[in-house]
């Protein structure tokens, strides 16, 4: 069950939090302000209440985890986001990285393939009717969403195989894909400026580890 009650001590933690994910290097306080904003424990189930402030990743169901938060400070900090932007999310999973995206002012467009999970923040959603620019949908994350495109940035919070080509026709001239792509045991985090011309610009960066992106819609048991 989400947990509703932001208090003292979850503050306190949420703080502690942000200043080692600032020492580790992130800087951006724009993106560490949104990230204080957001209790991190609204999107964990309350049996984690008193670990959902440490800098590691969760399990959350259906084989996926809700980020580790240096690594949605990093992913974030490198789509420079500005506000009213049109922001493509693939991998919805808790919903914390697509509140963070919509807390900067984005309008984020975050989809979730796996259905148990698209279901379950249905439901539970801790900020209903806060954010208006947040949308949800159930679908394929290499497929995209090119109904509502194009997008001015892209961020995908799964470990791809390749960079996806129906994401980058999706992206419009001038803007950012963030992507961590397959490098034999860990994914490097990749970031991908669409030139006005369609070429590409990759900017290779850091190793990091997350669960594999997966092509199609799970249905999930039961449903």
């Amino acid at each position: 069950m989400t947990k509703q009650e932001d208090t003292f001590r979850h503050k306190g933690l949420r703080k502690q939090l942000i200043d080692i994910i600032r020492q580790k290097g992130i800087t951006d306080e724009r993106v560490l302000e949104a990230m204080m904003a957001v209790p991190r424990h609204f999107f964990m189930d309350s049996a984690l209440d008193r670990i959902a402030y440490e800098d590691r990743a969760f399990p959350i169901g259906e084989g996926q985890t809700i980020s580790q938060p240096y690594t949605v400070a990093y992913q974030t900090r490198l789509l420079q986001i500005k506000p009213f932007e049109k922001v493509l999310e693939i991998g919805t999973g808790s919903g914390y990285q697509a509140t963070v995206l919509a807390q900067l002012g984005a309008r984020v467009y975050t989809i979730e393939r796996q259905k148990k999970l698209y279901d379950n923040l249905q439901k539970t959603y801790p900020f209903k009717g806060k954010y208006p620019g947040l949308k949800f949908f159930y679908g394929d994350g290499f497929a995209g969403l090119p109904t509502f495109g194009p997008f001015d940035k892209i961020l995908v919070t799964a470990a791809a195989p390749s960079i996806p080509p129906k994401l980058i026709e999706q992206l419009k001239p001038g803007g950012l894909l963030v992507i961590p792509v397959d490098e034999g045991g860990s994914q490097r985090m990749m970031r991908i400026t669409k030139k006005d011309d369609a070429s590409l610009q990759e900017e290779p960066l850091d190793l990091f580890s997350f669960v594999p992106m997966l092509e199609g819609k799970a249905k999930g048991i039961g449903l």
